[in-house]
């Protein structure tokens, strides 16, 4: 099977605690784990495969570690390659700009051709609004995760979600 790269960047631990749950679940033989921090993001060119985690801070922030990156993503090339998003937020405490550095990272992403894949549906979220939303507006552009007020859904979140992203990586 084809190797996964997973990146992400975390600055209080939370985001690197799902990306290492990701792993686990699809299994630590198949996922290369990078934190954005401490790894060339260049890299990304040699997966085909790859799961890229944001948390967004503050009034729709990028990471510290993202946004160091950022202006670098737009020297790589993504064409072609499918790309799973995941993102971490607070709807009860910043429901107006709830997981909009996903959305960022998505539109990015797509402008360097890049396929995006692992929508999530909206339903059983609380929020004002999201730059992480679909055209549509009844799916965000990747798993979205509240670890601030929802821990207690994230587990199932991350079967289903890893799931579904493995039926397209595999092409089942």
């Amino acid at each position: 099977m084809e190797r996964i790269a997973l990146f992400y960047g975390s600055s209080t631990c939370y985001t690197e605690i799902v990306a290492e749950k990701i792993r686990d679940i699809i299994g630590e033989a198949r996922v290369d784990l990078f934190n954005v921090a401490d790894a060339d993001i260049a890299v990304v060119e040699d997966y085909h495969l790859i799961i890229m985690g944001i948390p967004t801070w503050d009034y729709g922030e990028l990471q510290e570690d993202w946004e160091a990156i950022w202006d670098d993503l737009d020297e790589l090339d993504f064409t072609g390659k499918q790309i799973a998003l995941f993102g971490l937020g607070d709807q009860i405490g910043y429901p107006q700009w709830f997981l909009d550095a996903m959305g960022y990272l998505h539109d990015k992403l797509v402008l360097k051709d890049a396929q995006i894949v692992g929508q999530w549906p909206i339903a059983g979220y609380e929020f004002n609004a999201s730059k992480a939303l679909t055209v549509d507006e009844k799916y965000f552009v990747g798993l979205a995760l509240d670890e601030e007020n929802e821990f207690d859904k994230s587990e199932q979140r991350l079967q289903t979600w890893c799931s579904q992203i493995l039926s397209v990586f595999d092409g089942k």
